[in-house]
């Protein structure tokens, strides 16, 4: 019996969980695994009624489930920075999530902004590091208010933090046992002191690692390649800006933010998954919003949980109606509703023998 934590979130998060949902029950009947959920509301309308969001009790609670399955956090009357550190960095951080991972797949040609390419030309994964750098919070103003302000951003990384991160990208790199090829994406000719502890880690754990080719990219070369050369990449890491930065691109490249699921692991805790783009609030309540991001989420949190069979089901579900039913990826413009293309998705989850 999984225990799943959902938290809807703001906007038009608890529509895309909902069709999330509704294809996770019918997973569960067609592969015949149980679980049991309960939803936490941690959002934007909550914060403006009592001035609360997670606390530490809540983290305690979540400590008890086998993964958290969120929607989209974000409020247009709330102030940026606030929601996105006390919900989605103090679940991070707390429950230790310490790897972001973000699958780049093209499922349909029509919808890659990229000339002549095709979906075995765009098949990679980014390993982002999720626990540290410039994300830490670490700083300080000096001067504050002055002409002589000066502000100052700490990238923090430790060797523990970095080891872990890459040592985990390797072992998915092996167990994805597609090129075995495993990018690694920094800039150390300019940040000689992060970087240099970053390559320095890279190239002793893959002493460790006979099997797994190696290189390294420049993150701006790395932008770069994404667009003009996609089928070079297979696994790639980094670290937690470049990797938030990065993966944005790569959600592009495979068509949108409405198609780009992610998750924010620890591979002996409770993950979290979630749709990557935003909570879109002006298209919240429409019933417009594209749902498969949130869905391939949930197939993302079924493999995690060891149901690989049904995770499959689900992608081979998504890409099935993708290419047989859509008109676009964008909201509003796909040819169906947000609970029909959720239909659809069940449809042929059950259909799949």
């Amino acid at each position: 019996m999984y225990k799943i934590a959902v938290i809807p979130g703001d906007g038009t998060g608890p529509e895309v969980i909902r069709e999330g949902l509704k294809v996770l029950e019918a997973a569960s009947k067609k592969f015949g695994f149980k679980y049991e959920s309960k939803a936490f509301d941690f959002s934007g309308e909550r914060y403006l009624k009592t001035g609360k969001l997670v606390e530490d009790g809540d983290i305690e609670e979540l400590r008890k489930y086998y993964a958290i399955y969120l929607g989209a956090v974000g409020h247009p009357d709330v102030k940026p920075g606030i929601l996105e550190t006390s919900v989605l960095l103090k679940l991070r951080f707390s429950l230790d999530q310490y790897i972001n991972l973000r699958p780049v797949k093209l499922y349909d040609e029509r919808f890659c902004p990229l000339k002549d390419k095709k979906p075995e030309d765009i098949d990679f994964v980014v390993v982002r590091e999720n626990s540290e750098g410039l994300y830490k919070g670490m700083g300080e103003f000096q001067k504050k208010g002055t002409k002589e302000e000066v502000a100052i951003q700490i990238s923090y990384n430790t060797r523990k933090g970095v080891e872990r991160c890459i040592r985990y990208a390797f072992e998915y790199c092996r167990k994805r046992n597609k090129r075995k090829k495993l990018t690694l994406c920094g800039k150390t000719n300019v940040l000689t002191y992060a970087w240099d502890l970053w390559e320095r880690t890279f190239h002793e754990v893959a002493k460790e690692y006979s099997d797994i080719a190696t290189d390294y990219a420049h993150v701006d070369a790395t932008t770069m390649w994404f667009v003009k050369n996609p089928e070079w990449f297979d696994v790639i890491v980094t670290d937690n800006m470049f990797g938030d930065i990065v993966t944005d691109l790569g959600a592009m490249v495979q068509g949108g933010m409405g198609i780009a699921a992610g998750g924010n692991i620890n591979p002996k805790g409770v993950s979290m998954f979630e749709p990557i783009g935003g909570s879109a609030p002006k298209y919240t309540g429409k019933n417009v919003i594209n749902p498969l991001a949130a869905i391939c989420a949930g197939g993302m949190m079924l493999e995690t949980l060891g149901e690989e069979k049904a995770a499959k089901a689900i992608e081979d579900a998504v890409i099935k109606v993708t290419r047989e039913k859509l008109a676009s990826l964008a909201a509003g413009k796909m040819g169906h509703s947000t609970s029909e293309v959720g239909d659809l998705v069940v449809k042929y989850l059950e259909e799949n023998l």
